[in-house]
């Protein structure tokens, strides 16, 4: 009797699998990992006490609407709860985007290299990629953005800061954008890593959505929150577009473990700010000695930096996971590396002097 396997979707056939940030091997020589974008300091005050006792209830579901995260959501951000929806992280609230809007014979635009899920989420919904080319400063090439968008398009993604490369697109240029694309054609501001932005030329996308109702905003609590085990992001857009994300979420997708630590993390605004504050403290020193040791690092304003290297990443890779720290390599283009606490940040300068001196 012949076999037959299940009959699959043909769409997922060649969907590039997504590569997590590599742990510190246990026992191994890494010490630390600086390959995923955490937040290397732990909860902040409250959220750990605000966790443990929703845990204790776990054995009941979640509220499926997020009622009381909504509500603290809305009063931070000054937006109607009508306008907010949630997700497993950003990214899952990105997958929600695109289940709501395209599909296939329909097409989604970003830059490349960006944010690694971009392909993956859009070839899922059955969409088609367009890859717009990064310019020669690791940055958003807005006008070929504009000019790759077509009848056809059904959303355009705009990481800012842009993951893995740290580079930003600044107020001017986003509205000369946000100008050129048709209103029917929705705008992703992916803004994973907003809090650490310290050029006040980099606009808010709070305030770019408000009078564009083609504009949607992603945030994340698994950054500078420190949430990223926990998995809750948000989405901030017009009511149409809200109540589409919230139809296509996964039901009872966010935890109440989740919801709990989110809104004691929004209640620890000094805290998360004095946090945040020195990691932006120790990304300028990183950038400084990196630059001393005579590496070129694009201006970045999240919380890694970006070391193009070519031919050279995986060796690069190596050596530093041999020094005691992983980074984020991607095969013959570059290195992706989280700034996080100081001795971490010592032992992979000392890995880049030493790889650069050796070159």
């Amino acid at each position: 009797m012949t076999e037959m396997a299940p009959k699959l979707r043909a769409v997922l056939d060649g969907i590039p699998t997504y590569k997590p940030g590599r742990p510190a091997a246990a026992g191994g020589p890494a010490a630390y990992k600086l390959s995923s974008n955490e937040n290397p300091y732990p909860p902040l005050p409250g959220v750990l006490e605000a966790a443990t006792a929703a845990a204790g209830s776990f054995h009941r579901y979640p509220d499926m609407a997020c009622g009381l995260l909504l509500s603290e959501l809305s009063r931070r951000f000054e937006v109607p709860v009508a306008h907010l929806a949630t997700g497993t992280g950003s990214v899952g609230v990105a997958q929600q985007l695109l289940q709501a809007t395209a599909g296939p014979g329909d097409e989604v635009v970003y830059a490349w290299r960006s944010f690694e899920a971009y392909p993956i989420i859009t070839q899922i919904s059955g969409a088609t990629s367009v890859r717009v080319p990064l310019t020669g400063d690791e940055r958003h090439d807005l006008d070929a953005m504009a000019g790759a968008v077509t009848e056809r398009t059904r959303l355009v993604f705009v990481c800012n800061p842009n993951n893995p490369t740290g580079t930003a697109v600044r107020r001017a240029e986003l509205e000369r954008f946000l100008d050129r694309v048709p209103r029917d054609v929705l705008i992703v501001l992916d803004e994973a890593y907003r809090e650490f932005v310290r050029d006040e030329e980099i606009p808010d996308g709070m305030e770019l959505y408000r009078d564009r109702p083609n504009v949607c905003v992603l945030r994340t609590f698994s950054k500078a929150y420190g949430l990223a085990g926990l998995r809750v992001g948000f989405a901030v857009a017009h009511e149409p577009v809200a109540a589409a994300l919230r139809k296509t979420a996964v039901p009872f997708g966010v935890s109440q473990i989740a919801q709990d630590a989110a809104i004691a993390s929004l209640r620890s605004e000094a805290e998360l700010l004095e946090r945040v504050d020195s990691l932006v403290a120790e990304r300028g020193r990183v950038v400084r000695e990196l630059t001393a040791q005579g590496w070129t690092v694009p201006e970045t304003q999240a919380n890694f930096v970006w070391l193009r290297l070519g031919e050279r990443t995986d060796d690069f890779a190596a050596a530093c996971e041999a020094a005691g720290v992983t980074v984020r390599p991607f095969a013959g283009e570059g290195v992706r590396v989280t700034v996080g606490e100081p001795a971490a940040n010592d032992l992979f300068l000392k890995a880049a002097q030493t790889f650069r001196r050796d070159l």
